[in-house]
């Protein structure tokens, strides 16, 4: 299967980019194509409202940043892991901007599957963020194949990973 993980953690050597590297290795070692995007480090500008997409565009946003490199891959994905850090009750900056701009294509063309992988050093932060992954996963009618979170004594640990492979099963 054809997988995109946008990674959304301007931490590069942090939990949730930890997280997303897991379950890559994973998705290769089970023979999947896959591309790890690390959208936190990308010019990524949020959505304007503009309707140019659905409009002259025919899908096309007017903007002209990173996401123009994201585009093609979304168009191919089969599966869309978002991996996110909970700083406040929801997924972060980073990663909200490329989901918003995910408008223009009202829904990746073939994917079929998603998961979210997303760490906090709070425990008990994770509802906003779950509750606004399903929505969207919800809307395009697509099958969650999981969650998992990692707060602070559960990052970096065998556990999770395990949880990170479990996800990688279900494809």
């Amino acid at each position: 299967m054809n997988i995109v993980i946008l990674q959304g953690s301007p931490r590069a050597n942090g939990n949730t980019a930890w997280m997303a590297e897991e379950y890559r290795k994973a998705a290769e070692a089970a023979g999947h194509n896959v591309a790890l995007v690390d959208v936190a480090h990308k010019k990524i500008a949020g959505c304007l409202a503009c309707e140019y997409c659905h409009g002259k565009g025919n899908g096309a946003c007017i903007q002209k940043d990173d996401m123009q490199e994201i585009y093609p891959l979304l168009a191919e994905a089969e599966v869309l892991v978002l991996a996110a850090p909970i700083y406040y009750f929801t997924l972060s900056a980073q990663i909200q901007a490329p989901i918003q701009r995910i408008y223009n294509m009202n829904k990746p063309g073939r994917l079929k599957k998603t998961a979210l992988l997303a760490s906090s050093y709070s425990p008990g932060v994770y509802d906003g963020a779950i509750g606004e992954y399903r929505g969207i996963i919800g809307y395009w009618g697509v099958e969650d194949t999981g969650v998992v979170t990692a707060k602070i004594d559960e990052q970096k640990t065998e556990a999770t990973r395990a949880k990170i492979l479990d996800l990688v099963k279900k494809l």
